[in-house]
């Protein structure tokens, strides 16, 4: 599992900063979260292929998440895409997208397909053989999601040295695989554990932006593997949370350390300050597992 930060300051962008977005590589899919003007760019930048990106999740309909889709919707045409698009946001983000390419004249020869959202409540919005994306509602000045990816459990390993020792055919190695006992020809039954070994644990991430502090989410980001959340204030700040619907850098320490999340990224950062290791600075008075995002930085587990 590989998460590339294209964006992750609060805003507008700026020589140095651009506004939110990332790309999350995970059982062979590159999903796109979140698309922040410049993120085409910062696709190029990174060396991300755009051909691979079949998938994009729209956490809200503000423009330093989402001004960057129409442009690169665009761009995907210019290049003679001719597969499917699937794009996961609030509802009217087809009505904004769709306006702008009629409006030009320029619509897409490819399949562009929506999937609009509005449930406050948990839901299931992909699945595939291999992946889980789940809404985590949040709580904004607008209608706003997280997104909750989880990796599902993989088949187990065959154990090499004990089907060779029991001699059985390469036929039945599926049935192995899928946790299955084997039954010889003389009737003795071989548990599937002595021909398997377990499959790696499945791998988790939630993407928690924009939200002001929102306890309840926990139960849903209960020991995932990595976390990202907005951190757009310092405690200093306190007084700007109510009003503007975000998190501070404490809060969002908060939330890690109740989840009992492996890593906590913090993103999102007001560029009022000087530094954004302040911010981890902050956070890690609560909860000792912190990283921060910054504009073309890679995590891998």
């Amino acid at each position: 599992m590989k998460i590339s930060i294209l964006g992750c300051y609060a805003a507008t962008p700026r020589t140095l900063t651009n506004p939110t977005s990332q790309v999350l590589e995970i059982k062979d899919h590159l999903f796109l979260i979140d698309c922040g003007e410049g993120t085409q760019v910062q696709l190029r930048k990174n060396k991300i292929k755009f051909s691979r990106i079949n998938h994009i999740f729209i956490s809200h309909l503000h423009g330093d998440h989402f001004f960057g889709l129409p442009g690169l919707v665009s761009t995907f045409r210019l290049l003679g895409r001719d597969k499917e698009m699937h794009i996961y946001g609030p509802k009217g983000i087809k009505e904004a997208i769709t306006l702008l390419l009629k409006l030009g004249d320029s619509w897409t020869n490819y399949p562009l397909v929506f999937h609009e959202l509005t449930a406050m409540v948990p839901e299931l919005i992909y699945e595939d053989d291999k992946v889980t994306v789940e809404t985590i509602p949040l709580n904004h000045r607008v209608y706003t999601n997280g997104f909750l990816f989880k990796e599902k459990v993989a088949e187990r390993k065959l154990n090499i040295e004990a089907v060779a020792k029991y001699k059985i055919d390469k036929a039945y190695f599926q049935n192995i695989k899928n946790g299955k006992d084997i039954v010889l020809d003389d009737g003795l039954i071989i548990p599937n554990v002595e021909l398997t070994f377990d499959p790696v644990k499945p791998k988790s991430y939630a993407f928690c932006s924009d939200t002001s502090y929102k306890p309840d989410i926990v139960p849903q980001i209960k020991n995932v593997d990595v976390l990202y959340h907005e951190s757009t204030f310092l405690n200093s700040e306190m007084h700007l949370v109510a009003k503007t619907k975000h998190s501070t850098a404490k809060e969002a320490a908060l939330i890690a350390k109740t989840a009992n999340v492996g890593t906590l990224i913090l993103g999102h950062y007001s560029t009022r300050y000087k530094s954004i290791e302040l911010f981890k600075d902050e956070a890690m008075k609560v909860y000792a597992n912190v990283e921060l995002a910054d504009d073309g930085k890679v995590f891998e587990l």
